[in-house]
Order: C-alpha cells, then structure tokens, then sequence
C-alpha cells in the first residue's frame, strides 16, 4: 500500500489552498486523506472525513455548532474531533505523515490533531502564527511550524511557493529513509540543569560505556514534560532523573514548570527508576527586573542577564520533599532515590551563593517521613549532587534495576 499523508483542514475557507497541496503530494506518489473542519460553509472539494463526522466524534452535531455560532466552542469540538479521528486512522496504520493549514483556528485544530500522534510521525503545520510564540502548538511533540509569510487566503505568486515547499517538505519526510543503527540500545533518559552538569555527564558517560544509550532532557519546563511524554510512548527503558528542580517552579510559581504531572510517568509504566533532588535550591525566572513583586526581598542569583535563580525557602523544601516522595511512592516498578547531602546542586555546596544546609536538611528530613521505603530505596551519599562517586553510585543502581528487571 502506498504511503499515506492526512490534511487536517477547514475546507469551506482554505479549500483551494488544501486542494493544491493535495494535488502537489499525489504528484510525489503519495496518497492523501482528507479530514475536513470547516465548521460555516460547504467544502471546497469532497473529504474522506467530513466535518459532520469530525464534529460528532468531538461530542456534537455540526448543526448544532452552526447554530450556537460560539467559535471557540466550535474549536474545542473540532480539535477533539479531528484529534480522535486521527489517532483512530494510527491506529489502523493509515497515518504516514500529517499537514495543515491556517490562522488561529487553524492551527489550534490541526496542531491538536499532530499532537495526538507519536513522536516519530512527520507533522507539517503551515501557519500565520509560527513566527510568534509556538509552544501552546507544538508542546512536547515534532511539530515543523512554517510561517505563511502572507494569510493563507488563495493560490498566489507568494503562496504558491510557500505550500509547495511545504507539500514537498511533508513528501520528503514520509519517503526519506531513516538510518539504522547497528544495534539497538536499551534507551535511558536522563534530566539535567546547568548546576547538575558534571553530574549527569559522568553518568551519561559510564552508562554509555556500558552500552546503553542516554537521551539528556534540560529540565526547563518544557524537557520534563518530554521526557515524560517519551517514557508514556514506551519508548524509554530506564530513568536516571537527576534533576526534578521543574517541581520547584511548579510549586513556587517560577517559569519552568513541568506541570503537576511530573514524576509521574516512570511510576505509572512501571520501568527502572532512580531519582535525585538536583535543583531543588532554586526557583527560576527571567531578567531579574522580571521577579514579581513578592519576590523581590527573596535570596535571588542573577545566573546570567536572562536569567534570575531564587533560593527555595525551608518550608518550601519541606513541601518539595513531600511531593517527590508522594510522587515515588505510587511506583509500580523498581525506584530509588539518593540524596547528596553536602549540596543538590553546584552553588548549593559550601561558598556557593545557595549553600543552605537548613534548607536541605528540611528538604531531606521530608524526603524520609513520608518516603515508603518497602517499595523505595532510600540511598544517602555524604557528597554533593557533582561528586563523581555520586553520578557512578546512580548510573550503577539504574544498571542493577535494569538487569533485575
């Protein structure tokens, strides 16, 4: 069967823009599907999928949708819609790539859609908005974004070229073939900040050596929650999680959170976990003249011109030590954790900005009270999170949970 690629699209105002990509595609020797998501007029060309159908698989009628005319009820059902359509067709292995077109509800459907699917699937989204701030589309998954450059509002000189670029990008992603490895290595992934560096480095490099094959993620908000992603899809076999510091930003209200799902994915698939409090001294923010308010009195480090550190107070580490230990206590495979007790982080040690022995001590006597060491392994280290015998103490125990497993 050839291979197949799905357009996601609103085919009563974009329609003449979709039946030019479609056309390019086929040209290249690949089939297309069309799901429609026009919600006010007729389609420009006849669909696989019609709106109708997108819309009663998003928990409506269109009828309905027309007459309510709430557009950004409309939205929420087609994106629904057209993101259950697509994972059904996945699953039935008729996705070998996805493209869209469009402004904002456009590219609120189609990328809802793209990130239903698997890491791995190419997915083209052609939009007005890819210049600006992409994350709210693109989230944790591969997403290409193309900026229009113009409105996608006909076939013109300037479009023309734009859609064709993309309808080959789209082609040349789904019939380009992917190298081989000679051989496939157990995947690990592993969580890293700037102050936990040579942690994860030594450890990345003593698992290597023993051939396994590290994925590093920044725990910058965004790395956690791919991570996490990653380790849903199956795609990861074990965690070295050295750096849970996004927990500080979550609770404390800092700009790299990675959601109130954090920690939890390792736990839930049941695989090789071994967990650290990398980080957990600072909270992060922008430029330091962009600390709110009721931060301004708090211990700050001006890491860099972008960037401002606040030190995490004692109560705040208690809290920090309750959640991670909640969060590894609904393990359903082999966990461990180890503490550094000297420093949980490179300016968390002794004439180190953050050097606070109180605050971990608080973050530490947490950690034990409400760890359930019958299904966590508590592991203490007196050195700081940096120290080599650190790294290697960790890498070792993932290596054993591993194998037992």
């Amino acid at each position: 069967m050839a291979q197949q690629v799905v357009l996601i699209g609103t085919l009563d105002t974009k329609g003449e823009e979709f039946y030019f990509i479609k056309k390019l595609i086929e040209n290249n020797g690949l089939e297309t599907f069309v799901i429609d998501t026009g919600v006010q007029g007729e389609p420009y060309f006849r669909p696989d999928i019609t709106a109708e159908e997108v819309a009663k698989k998003g928990g409506t009628s269109l009828k309905k949708l027309r007459e309510d005319s709430d557009r950004g009820q409309a939205m929420e059902v087609m994106s629904h819609g057209a993101s259950r359509t697509v994972t059904e067709l996945y699953q039935q292995g008729k996705v070998n790539g996805v493209i869209s077109l469009g402004g904002s509800a456009g590219t609120t459907i189609g990328t809802s859609a793209m990130r239903a699917l698997p890491v791995g699937i190419p997915k083209m989204m052609v939009s007005t908005f890819a210049s600006g701030n992409t994350e709210p589309y693109v989230g944790v998954k591969d997403i290409s974004m193309m900026y229009s450059v113009v409105d996608i509002s006909g076939v013109n000189q300037l479009s023309r070229q734009i859609l064709a670029n993309a309808a080959n990008g789209i082609s040349g992603m789904v019939t380009g073939e992917i190298p081989e490895t000679e051989e496939q290595k157990p995947l690990i992934a592993a969580t890293m900040f700037g102050v936990t560096t040579s942690c994860v480095t030594r450890a990345r490099e003593y698992l290597e050596d023993r051939g396994y094959e590290v994925l590093v993620f920044h725990a910058t908000g965004t790395g956690g929650r791919a991570m996490e992603s990653l380790i849903e899809s199956g795609f990861i076999q074990g965690v070295l999680d050295i750096t849970t510091t996004e927990w500080c930003d979550e609770l404390v209200g800092g700009v790299l959170s990675a959601g109130p799902n954090r920690l939890e994915a390792a736990s839930k698939k049941g695989i090789p976990q071994v967990v650290s409090t990398g980080a957990l001294d600072m909270v992060n923010f922008g430029p330091i003249d962009t600390v709110p308010d009721e931060f301004r009195n708090r211990q700050l480090y001006k890491h860099n011109p972008t960037v401002t550190l606040m030190r995490t107070t004692s109560e705040e580490n208690k809290q920090l030590g309750e959640i991670v230990a909640k969060k590894l206590n609904a393990s359903t495979g082999p966990a461990a954790l180890f503490l550094p007790l000297k420093g949980v982080s490179m300016i968390d040690v002794e004439g180190q900005p953050f050097h606070g022995p109180e605050e971990d001590q608080t973050l530490f006597d947490a950690i034990r009270s409400n760890l359930d060491q019958d299904k966590v392994e508590l592991i203490e280290k007196n050195t700081d999170i940096n120290d080599d015998d650190f790294a290697v103490a960790m890498a070792e125990k993932l290596i054993e949970m591993m194998n037992d497993s």
